[in-house]
């Protein structure tokens, strides 16, 4: 999965900086420890301040920040990144305790539901190869959707819209869930998200939009 690769890209380099910094930290711990247990004389400084060092620090964080922040900024342009065609729209509404999904875009305005009891867990059927705009609110208090196979994760408010767009780009279906404590039956709160062919999508969509393509 695309989204997947951009993760793991950004949170490997990460990974490495903060590895890097951390056995730089220990490096000069060591260092200190060692030198103070050899015995050697140590000697405070008379110095109240050292500004070239200390704009040096700051150069350096500063320097960092921005490094990270520009990058994991590129790799989400690169993710979400306008397509030729537009983007399959699905309109994502949270409730206690399950989800709606809405496709405005059909012929006739199609709508997935269910209960979140035993199997009857609603699906959000989606096509490979084409982005999908998914727009989150809820109905009565704040829920989350959460796909963690696919690193997906974003809040769903009352009265307020939320979008993120995805790009699946082979078949298969995940489990979804709710992230935010949202009442004694969050713990049940899944669907599914099933990534279909174009033409299976296209077909589905405008035979009904039923649950049948999930199975």
């Amino acid at each position: 999965m695309r989204q997947r690769h951009v993760f793991g890209q950004v949170f490997t380099l990460e990974s490495i900086i903060a590895g890097v910094v951390f056995l730089a930290v220990l490096a000069v711990f060591g260092y200190a420890l060692l030198r103070r247990r050899a015995g050697r004389p140590v000697h405070p400084s008379q110095r109240s301040e050292r500004p070239r060092l200390e704009t040096y620090y700051v150069a350096v964080l500063g320097a960092f920040a921005v490094f990270l922040v520009a990058w994991t900024a590129w790799q989400n342009h690169r993710e979400h990144q306008s397509a030729d065609r537009p983007p399959v729209r699905v309109d994502v509404t949270g409730f206690q305790w399950c989800w709606t999904f809405d496709y405005p875009q059909a012929s006739e305005r199609r709508s997935v539901s269910g209960t979140c009891r035993g199997d009857d867990l609603p699906t959000l059927v989606v096509p490979t190869g084409r982005p999908v705009q998914l727009n989150l609110t809820a109905k009565d208090v704040i829920h989350s959707l959460w796909v963690p196979d696919l690193r997906y994760k974003m809040d769903a408010f009352p009265h307020h819209t939320n979008t993120f767009t995805l790009t699946l780009d082979k078949e298969g279906r995940w489990m979804g869930k709710c992230a935010e404590f949202c009442g004694h039956r969050h713990y049940a709160m899944h669907f599914w998200i099933k990534a279909v062919s174009p033409e299976e999508y296209d077909s589905w969509l405008h035979s009904g939009g039923g649950q049948g393509v999930a199975a």
